[in-house]
């Protein structure tokens, strides 16, 4: 039977997976804009891929239920690579909760009945959850919290978070989901990973470059060891990267592709104090 790559997103970052690592396989499209799915499936067929699209809510449990089914009559499901989210730009917290912490818990456990020796699901994070500071308890609970339960936590409560916590928050749960699921994959054989970009230029990326956090991202761009902005390419080569059997070991863990700017942030404060004493 033919292998069966998931991508949930078809923006620029699912594009780029689906081009890198769909030939040879089947590719099931997930994405919530009808529009923009039907766009995406036809220029990937055009451009000789095999692949069969599905509009899907992540955040809807009957959708995600529905999506790892199709995945299931495609062939032997392989990969699961679910990019699928929503910025502070484009939803209000109670939306980035349901999409991005919700949707991302339902994902990987509907396609942990699909999970076999060899099987990969590769989440996408982002750095803003490597920058966000939650106590130890907090984390535990959204690492362990029953799917059903997770929209009811106190922290997760929209009334108390605004835009920008409320995506940190997200995408911190992202990274913890993924430490608890690699183990009820590994018993089945499969490994799950997250990734956390930084500032990629998708045009989600360049909404929030547009947006109220623009001249912020700009100075984070500035301050890293690479001083540019990632392309979609650079998440797609790795998220090749953890699919392969090179990365057989890696499991339950988050790869940060940010081009150095959580580094630049985290020790920006330091060089401003070493300059100061060296003009003194």
């Amino acid at each position: 039977m033919a292998e069966v790559l998931v991508v949930t997103g078809a923006g620029g970052m699912g594009m780029a997976i689906a081009r890198r690592l769909g030939p040879g396989r089947r590719v099931l499209l997930a994405d919530y804009a009808e529009t923009v799915l039907e766009r995406a499936v036809q220029q990937l067929q055009a451009e000789g891929y095999d692949v069969h699209g599905r509009q899907t809510d992540v955040s809807d449990a009957a959708a995600v239920r529905s999506l790892a089914d199709a995945a299931a009559e495609l062939g032997t499901f392989r990969i699961l690579v679910h990019t699928a989210g929503v910025s502070p730009v484009q939803a209000p917290p109670e939306r980035v909760i349901a999409v991005d912490v919700v949707g991302t818990a339902l994902v990987l456990d509907e396609f942990l009945r699909l999970a076999g020796p060899g099987s990969v699901a590769v989440c996408v994070a982002s750095m803003a959850g490597a920058m966000a500071t939650l106590p130890p308890e907090a984390e535990h609970l959204l690492a362990t919290t029953p799917t059903a339960e997770l929209a009811g936590l106190p922290l997760l409560d929209p009334a108390r978070l605004d835009r920008g916590a409320a995506y940190s928050i997200a995408k911190r749960a992202n990274q913890l989901r993924v430490q608890w699921a690699s183990l009820q994959w590994g018993r089945k054989g499969g490994r799950v990973v997250s990734v956390s970009p930084g500032i990629i230029s998708t045009p989600m990326g360049q909404e929030e470059l547009s947006g109220p956090s623009g001249p912020m991202m700009r100075a984070m761009i500035a301050a890293s060891g690479t001083g540019r902005v990632g392309t979609p390419d650079d998440i797609a080569a790795a998220v090749e990267f953890l699919v392969s059997p090179a990365a057989s070991f890696i499991t339950g863990t988050d790869l940060l592709v940010d081009g150095g700017a959580v580094a630049g942030v985290r020790f920006a404060r330091a060089r401003e104090e070493q300059r100061m004493v060296g003009d003194d």
